[in-house]
C-alpha cells in the first residue's frame, strides 16, 4: 500500500486539515480553537453540470472558552465560516451556542450530535466540534499541570483520572498505567 500511495500522491484530489490549539486565558480558563479546512485540488462538475474550480471548499473556526477545572465546562462558544460551498451555510453558525454550559466528559460526542448534528446544524461544524473534545481535555490538563503539585494520598483525589481510565487500551483498568498511578499513590506517606 505504501508504494501505491507514493505513486498516487501526484494526483491529490482533496485534503481535510483539522488544527486544534489551546491557549491560556488565566489560571481558571482556556480558549480552545479548532479550524477545519477542506481543499479541492481538481475541478469538479456540480449537479447542474457547472464546472467548479479547485480551491478551498470549507474553512471554519470554532472558539470555545472553557473552565479549567474538572469537569471542563464550556463557558462560551462562537464559530465563523471563512469558506463555505453554499450561501445558506452560515445560517447554521448559531448552533454552536447550544453547547454553552455542557461538560466535557464521557458522552461528549453524543451530546454534540444531539445538540447540533443533522438538521440542527452543519455536518462540518459538528465534526470539528467532536474532534475538539480531546483537545479540550489535553489542553486544559496541560494548563493545569504546568506547576508541580502535591502527590495525592488516594487514587480518588486525582482529578480527571476518571476520564483516562478505560479511555483506551493502555489506560484500561488493571493495565500498566493505572497500576503505575496506584503504585505512586501507595508510596505516599499521608497522614
Amino acid at each position: 500500500m505504501k508504494e501505491l500511495l507514493e505513486k498516487a500522491k501526484s494526483s491529490t484530489l482533496h485534503s481535510r486539515l483539522i488544527d486544534l490549539r489551546t491557549y491560556a486565558v488565566d489560571k481558571n480558563r482556556v480558549i480552545v480553537e479548532g479550524r477545519l479546512t477542506d481543499q479541492r485540488f481538481r475541478p469538479i462538475y456540480d449537479i447542474d453540470g457547472k464546472k467548479k474550480e479547485p480551491g478551498p471548499i470549507h474553512e471554519m473556526v470554532i472558539c470555545l472558552l472553557v473552565e479549567n477545572r474538572v469537569p471542563f465546562t464550556i463557558l462560551d462558544a462562537q464559530a465563523e465560516m471563512l469558506h463555505f460551498p453554499h450561501e445558506l451555510c452560515p445560517q447554521t453558525l448559531s448552533s454552536i451556542k447550544r453547547l454553552v454550559g455542557i461538560e466535557v466528559k464521557s458522552g461528549f460526542g453524543q451530546q454534540v450530535r444531539e445538540l447540533m448534528g443533522g438538521i440542527k446544524g452543519c455536518a462540518h461544524l459538528t465534526h470539528l466540534m467532536m474532534t475538539m473534545g480531546q483537545e479540550i481535555f489535553a489542553g486544559s490538563m496541560t494548563h493545569r499541570l504546568r506547576e508541580p503539585r502535591p502527590l495525592p494520598c488516594a487514587v480518588e483525589d486525582i482529578k480527571g483520572l476518571e476520564y483516562l481510565v478505560n479511555s483506551c487500551w493502555v489506560w484500561r483498568e488493571g493495565g500498566p498505567l493505572v497500576q503505575r498511578v496506584q503504585e505512586v499513590v501507595k508510596r505516599q506517606e499521608c497522614l
